[in-house]
């Protein structure tokens, strides 16, 4: 009888040991990576430049936990987070052309419909809602009659994407939940705010910045809207560098807006803007400053409800 009480007498001593041993040094404190996120900017077939810098964090095993994308960089962010791997990305983008995802039309809107961007999306996405991704995404958008920008990361993907990429008097507007909505880049040219807003503790965000003429005339009115909307983005760059920790800016300048057919070198200019952002972003990997809550846990709801149609 006496060994047993003497034996149990250790393990509630031990027991009581360890306990104080936690609280001296609580898990919470234990220094974790940070959240990384990629706010993916707009520019047509200029955006293809964002598989060679997603292409590069893989390559170097920087792990991804969140993406933002405005028109096309919502688009390349719904095909990766989706879970489509760069390999495959860079296949669609060979085989990529204006005229599959878009439609001319005789319209007061617009030049051309997106619509066709149900079949292309529906077909190359591996998931179909928000939920289903195997990384966070949030897509951003206009409303085309108050300004404001709108977030979404919950439903179905395809309408929201659609949206984002609605280019102002090239493509119509998209109707989705009662509103008119246009592409993001009028509210959120590169989309850094909405991913911190999503629980991104560093941002990478990723500027496709260039003029759309040779620097003479330019050659139609696409060429007119796009050089505007080259000037707005510059004019409101401040409102989203602040909130990225490092901004690319991949060489696209002697791209035009529609040069699907270069997509390999536009991939290429991605992978260097990338690379020489490299020793930045692994500092922040080699030396944790504090305890980074895992991303998936603040997934940001839409800005604002959207009513039903």
């Amino acid at each position: 009888m006496g060994f047993a009480v003497k034996t149990l007498g250790k393990i509630i001593r031990s027991v009581q040991a360890f306990g104080r041993e936690l609280s001296r040094k609580p898990l919470s404190a234990v220094p974790q990576a940070p959240a990384i996120g990629v706010a993916l900017g707009g520019g047509f077939a200029r955006g293809i430049a964002h598989i060679g810098v997603l292409k590069v964090l893989e390559e170097e095993g920087i792990p991804v936990r969140a993406v933002t994308g405005t028109s096309v960089g919502a688009l390349i962010g719904a095909c990766y987070c989706s879970g489509l791997t760069l390999e495959e990305m860079e296949e669609v983008a060979r085989n990529t052309r204006f005229t599959t995802f878009a439609r001319w039309t005789l319209s007061r809107f617009g030049f051309a419909s997106n619509d066709r961007m149900i079949a292309f999306l529906t077909r190359t996405l591996k998931a179909k809602t928000f939920e289903e991704l195997r990384i966070p995404l949030g897509v951003t958008a206009t409303d085309f009659n108050t300004g404001q920008g709108v977030l979404f990361s919950s439903g179905p993907i395809i309408d929201p994407v659609r949206a984002s990429c609605a280019y102002p008097g090239m493509f119509l507007p998209v109707r989705l939940g009662g509103r008119y909505l246009v592409d993001g880049m009028l509210s959120h040219p590169v989309p850094s705010r909405p991913l911190r807003e999503m629980g991104a503790d560093r941002v990478i965000g990723v500027h496709l910045k260039g003029t759309w003429s040779s620097g003479g005339a330019p050659r139609h009115l696409f060429d007119v809207i796009g050089q505007s909307f080259a000037i707005a983005q510059d004019a409101m760059s401040s409102l989203w560098r602040d909130a990225a920790d490092v901004v690319l800016e991949p060489d696209v300048a002697g791209f035009a807006y529609d040069d699907f057919k270069r997509s390999g070198e536009l991939i290429r200019m991605g992978e260097i803007a990338m690379r020489n952002a490299l020793p930045t972003v692994r500092k922040w990997l080699e030396a944790p400053q504090a305890t980074y809550p895992g991303v998936e846990r603040r997934r940001a709801p839409r800005v604002s409800p959207m009513p039903a149609d």
